[in-house]
């Protein structure tokens, strides 16, 4: 299996799955430009299994969840985490706790 990014949205104020919650990932160069390397859209338990389209690479990503498309009545528009990767042997997830007014997230095993 190729090491790639996962995620898995969830709202906790339904306690359900966020279905269709566009994603998208980049990867932050040393001069602070980003480079799209994925993305995409939840799928209907919250989850996308891989969010990087090539190679898992050394160095910082920013992943952004755009909340606004799942949930039209949120203090949050969108929601950028930047994410530091060191060991490109493995996998991460990055699950996303939002609510109307909250967003929390954790490094998922």
């Amino acid at each position: 299996m190729t090491p790639t990014i996962s995620t898995h949205v969830l709202d906790t104020e339904t306690g359900k799955p966020a279905a269709g919650v566009p994603v998208r990932v980049g990867r932050v160069l040393a001069d602070g430009a980003i480079v799209a390397v994925g993305g995409g859209a939840t799928d209907e338990d919250g989850r996308i299994f891989s969010l990087v389209d090539g190679e898992l690479v050394a160095g910082v990503y920013r992943i952004t969840f755009e909340v606004h498309q799942y949930r039209a009545r949120c203090f949050y528009r969108e929601v950028s985490l930047e994410i530091n990767i060191e060991d490109t042997s493995r996998s991460y997830h990055v699950p996303l706790l939002v609510a109307p007014f909250g967003v929390s997230s954790y490094r998922g095993s």
